[in-house]
């Protein structure tokens, strides 16, 4: 019985987090499709500049790759309620403590420092993107969430060095990469990208995962970074065609308030196709429930 109950609750939650998440998804791409649109006016011709990559077969390659992370909260379950590894080899214990009912990153010295090189959010979208997660997501898990910061969106590209394979170097070192990261920055083209869906991982964190309209393609770019640091680790952290901003992190069940009582069964005619999507012709009977058990 016991493992029926945690059976149980482990699918409300579950079913839950799909639910939030989905509308989270609605939300964040009707922002995208009005940013679309206002940067479509902005910029009414797309025909000068540089040419861009021709992004098809890496537009499907990260398609196949999303559609995998979409699949991975039901194929693994919610391992984050087990405080779990979640990214880059670290669990949450590692990242995270609940102090004074709040999440507080625990911040420990990356010796030698990691060097990443990132794609960076304008806060002109990733403002009313952070918004938006923060107003679906704070009243289910007030206490067990930590949010992205708005200022620091951006899309992890390429390491010279991280913390799983360290690749210490000098100061003059570190200054001949960045000189050779703003060289690779000169031949690239600005990305055009749209909001493919919204996915929480088993290990609890919330991405956002996009696709590439125009521009050089993130796979182009990695190209590009590898060629101008060569002593890089072999081993990156992320497949080469991913475009992911990480929007939030959930740490724990949601709120009690979040649960719900169902005690009635409908026996709908539609007079419409998809009637109770689109609030169509319909007839409908309601049945309560007889029994009175929870």
């Amino acid at each position: 019985m016991a493992r029926v109950r945690n059976f149980w609750n482990h699918s409300k939650t579950t079913a839950l987090i799909w639910i939030i998440s989905a509308i989270l998804f609605y939300s964040v791409f009707q922002m995208a499709i009005r940013n679309s649109s206002s940067l479509d006016h902005r910029n009414p011709s797309t025909s000068s500049g540089p040419a861009t990559d021709t992004p098809i077969s890496n537009a499907e390659q990260r398609s196949r790759l999303y559609d995998k992370m979409a699949k991975d909260l039901d194929e693994h379950g919610a391992t984050f309620l087990k405080h779990g590894e979640t990214s880059q080899s670290l669990s949450l214990s590692d990242l995270f403590t609940v102090k004074g009912g709040s999440v507080t990153p625990i911040l420990k010295a990356a010796i030698p420092p990691v060097r990443a090189n990132v794609l960076y959010l304008s806060t002109e979208y990733s403002i009313p993107i952070s918004e938006a997660v923060r107003s679906i997501f704070l009243p289910h898990f007030d206490k067990m969430i930590w949010f992205q910061n708005s200022t620091l969106c951006h899309f992890s590209m390429f390491h010279a060095s991280h913390h799983i394979a360290p690749v210490p170097a000098t100061e003059e070192e570190i200054e001949a990469e960045a000189y050779a990261v703003k060289a690779v920055a000169g031949d690239l083209c600005p990305l055009k990208i749209v909001l493919d869906r919204v996915v929480l991982t088993s290990t609890g964190v919330l991405l956002g995962c996009w696709q590439v309209i125009s521009g050089t393609d993130p796979i182009t770019i990695r190209a590009k970074l590898r060629s101008a640091l060569p002593h890089a680790p072999v081993k990156q952290l992320y497949d080469a065609a991913i475009l992911h901003t990480s929007f939030a992190r959930v740490l724990g069940q949601p709120n009690a308030s979040s649960s719900a009582t169902v005690s009635e069964l409908w026996y709908v005619e539609e007079f419409d196709v998809l009637a109770l999507a689109l609030n169509g012709k319909m007839k409908v009977r309601k049945f309560h429930f007889g029994c009175s058990k929870s």
